[in-house]
């Protein structure tokens, strides 16, 4: 366990080393927060809900997800795809540590810093300038840092396993883009799941992407009670078991014969 702390030390340290790419990348969210913010307020010049959502749950959503957008990190993480496109994975493979939890490790780590600097700052922002609505039982802030907690493991397994597509592809750029446009579209990121159709927001549902940013939302909007929270939070954990069962299954299968391409 301090080996893995200590490596999440060093996945928080790394994005803490550049605090100008930082700014610009919470001054970037904040930006898109209002731009989507006045798109969707502008939907409720003729009515006063959509899909369960009043305006104050619209402007809500709006900046919690761009909260949520680099502390989940659905986009562009190809680290491990390039790794193993240059051979450095051999390298990796060599080392005392299993690289599935190493890249865990490390991505929680990025994941509490970029919560913290490029998460919370846009959220406060929109706060001063909307009507955010904040949780009415105290209980549910607890609640969410488990469900954000779970979400960025289900994300980090998903982007795990569309990275390991490399080992077997010599580009890993278009299962790349289908992966992060999937997940960004039914994780409930671009548009609020509850604004789908009823058949196709049944679909999302229960697909892992939905474990990824409508959950901890709904979380905080306190959209669901009692037992229903309790198994939204299951259906991450058991998303989360299933995508890290998988990624070990598919890394054991590729590095059972590893080509290092050039080499």
């Amino acid at each position: 366990m301090r080996l893995y702390w200590e490596i999440a030390r060093r996945g928080y340290g790394r994005y803490a080393a550049y605090p100008a790419a930082t700014l610009a990348g919470a001054w970037t969210n904040t930006v898109f927060g209002f731009l989507q913010a006045y798109i969707l307020l502008a939907l409720y010049e003729h009515r006063t809900d959509i899909g369960g959502y009043d305006p104050s749950d619209a402007v809500t959503y709006v900046w919690l997800a761009q909260a949520l957008l680099m502390t989940v990190f659905i986009f562009n993480w190809y680290e491990l795809s390039l790794r193993i496109r240059d051979g450095n994975i051999a390298t990796d493979l060599s080392r005392p540590l299993d690289p599935l939890w190493y890249w865990l490790a490390f991505d929680l780590g990025r994941s509490l810093y970029h919560l913290v600097f490029r998460g919370i700052p846009p959220f406060v922002v929109g706060m001063l300038v909307f009507d955010v609505r904040l949780p009415e039982n105290p209980a549910t802030w607890l609640l969410l840092v488990v469900s954000i907690a779970l979400a960025v493991v289900v994300s980090f397994a998903f982007r795990f396993l569309y990275n390991l597509a490399t080992f077997w592809l010599l580009d890993y750029r278009g299962v790349s883009r289908i992966a992060v446009t999937i997940s960004a579209l039914f994780s409930g990121f671009i548009v609020p799941l509850p604004f789908f159709p009823d058949w196709l927001e049944a679909v999302a549902r229960v697909l892992p992407f939905a474990a990824m940013v409508q959950i901890p939302i709904d979380v905080f909007l306190e959209q669901a009670a009692g037992a229903e929270i309790a198994g939204l939070l299951l259906l991450q954990a058991a998303w989360a078991a299933i995508l890290l069962g998988l990624a070990r299954l598919v890394l054991r299968t590729a590095i059972q014969r590893v080509v290092v391409q050039g080499g």
